[in-house]
């Protein structure tokens, strides 16, 4: 399936020079969703993921309906000061600053296969931030997937040590 036929470019969003990729688009048409999610599915079954983690918000969107499928655990990666027990952060960089990521510390036994989902792959800061912090409780990422990846950005350079599954690529 063309993925890119359902996903929305805005241009000048959110701000001028940028083109937005709206998956929103791809998540209302329920078929198009339905096969975007197997795909996905497929790729965390082959690499026998125990563990689907998903950074907020909208790796949540594509990897609840992945563990789901798999009938395995969902471990959201919130930022800072958002989880209720105790856990373990990690600061990372952004454009203009830093932010911090955290996770339950009792999320991933050690040794869980886990695969890291998000809707898009850019500079890789917060899914790189993500491999920390599941590094960090023992889990073993066995693989990335993205609905999409903008490979102009690069993102991929800073994760050459983990194997990525991305539905299209700009």
């Amino acid at each position: 399936m063309d993925y890119k036929e359902y996903i929305t470019i805005v241009e000048d969003y959110p701000k001028p020079g940028i083109r937005f990729k709206d998956i929103t688009t791809l998540m209302q048409n329920g078929p198009a969703y339905k096969q975007a999610i197997s795909d996905m599915t497929e790729y965390a079954r082959a690499k026998q993921a125990d563990v689907i983690v998903g950074p907020e918000a909208r790796g949540f969107v594509v990897g609840c309906p992945i563990a789901y499928d798999l009938e395995a655990s969902f471990v959201p990666v919130r930022k800072t000061g958002k989880l209720p027990r105790e856990v373990v952060e990690v600061d990372y960089g952004l454009e203009y600053g830093s932010d911090r990521l955290a996770i339950h510390k009792d999320s991933i036994q050690p040794g869980a296969r886990v695969i890291i989902t998000d809707d898009l792959l850019a500079t890789g800061g917060t899914i790189h931030a993500t491999i920390n912090l599941v590094e960090q409780l023992g889990g073993e990422v066995v693989g990335l997937a993205f609905l999409i990846e903008l490979g102009y950005l690069d993102g991929r350079a800073k994760l050459n040590d983990y194997d990525i599954y991305s539905l299209v690529s700009y």
